[in-house]
């Protein structure tokens, strides 16, 4: 059986939106998961005065969050790089974006410990706390897929692929990393305002 290639410059087109509507897709789906847990905590600490997070949020989430900005502004960096087709600075970028995500998930470790040594464990009889970690880990699954999606865009650049090819994956990239940075952020904020 022969494969025939698409020849047709519009086919690929097409196959780039749908590639592109896809990720969206999964963003939204993405938030909305986030925002039902948010909406369920709501709820839950509402059904009573004994209800709450009734901790303070490990100082470790502000190193974290700061890391996470930081690996955005990289990643903007390296997708500038690779518009103008500069792959040298977009793998230099790219590289310390991977570093960041890689030391925001070691921080957010380091916040579960600190949790763990005040007495906030996933499981207990208050779930507000547990959804702590509901929020976290879940988190922390995006940025492990986020890290491997770097990975795979810094392997691939350079590798004699047509500069659109590169140009576009780092486009999907760079849309996925910046929303797992604005997703931490909401998390963040939404768990200081009930602390």
């Amino acid at each position: 059986m022969i494969m025939v290639q698409p020849t047709d410059n519009n086919d690929y087109l097409a196959s780039l939106k749908a590639k592109k509507f896809s990720l969206y897709v999964f963003l939204v789906v993405s938030f909305m998961l986030f925002a039902a847990w948010t909406s369920g905590f709501i709820v839950y600490t509402e059904s009573g005065a004994d209800k709450g997070l009734k901790t303070l949020l490990p100082t470790t989430f502000i190193y974290s969050t700061l890391t996470i900005i930081c690996s955005s502004v990289c990643m903007h960096l390296s997708y500038s790089a690779a518009k103008i087709g500069n792959l040298a600075k977009q793998k230099l970028w790219l590289a310390l974006t991977i570093v960041l995500g890689s030391l925001f998930f070691v921080l957010q470790y380091h916040a579960w410990m600190e949790l763990a040594r005040n007495g906030v464990v996933f499981i207990n009889n208050n779930a507000s706390q547990s959804f702590i970690y509901v929020f976290v880990w879940a988190h922390q699954a995006h940025i492990v897929a986020g890290v491997i999606v770097l990975l795979n865009a810094f392997f691939k650049a350079g590798n004699k692929q047509p500069l659109v090819k590169n140009q576009f994956r780092m486009e999907l990239a760079t849309i996925f990393w910046h929303f797992l940075d604005i997703l931490w952020i909401y998390i963040y904020v939404f768990l200081l305002l009930n602390q």
